[in-house]
């Protein structure tokens, strides 16, 4: 996922989940709004609960990979917020991935 895709300030963050509509399942909560720039951004958190740093990095870049490759950021019409539940653990990374895609289908993405 390129950088002109995330979301990174956390005034944005702060505004996204305001502002936008929340869909949640056992591994994930997304907050989705309309787009404001050219192409759809992503932005993700967890909880510093969810193992240490190294481990929190590694899931971060796991759920990339998923957005990566679910999502067209040029066709999308949506920013995202996706935060990422204590079940994400409890599953592996092709159940969290389905996980993932149901609740963008619901989101229209």
């Amino acid at each position: 996922m390129k950088k002109v895709n995330r979301v990174r300030k956390p005034h944005e963050f702060q505004s996204l989940i305001k502002t936008g509509k929340k869909l949640a399942n056992h591994s994930f909560v997304l907050y989705y709004v309309p787009k404001k720039e050219e192409q759809a951004r992503i932005g993700i958190s967890l909880p510093r609960k969810i193992g240490n740093a190294v481990q929190r990095n590694k899931y971060k870049r796991q759920l990339r990979m998923m957005c990566q490759e679910l999502v067209d950021f040029s066709r999308a019409q949506k920013d995202l917020i996706i935060i990422i539940r204590f079940g994400y653990l409890e599953h592996d990374y092709r159940t969290n991935k389905n996980n993932l895609e149901k609740l963008l289908l619901k989101a229209k993405m």
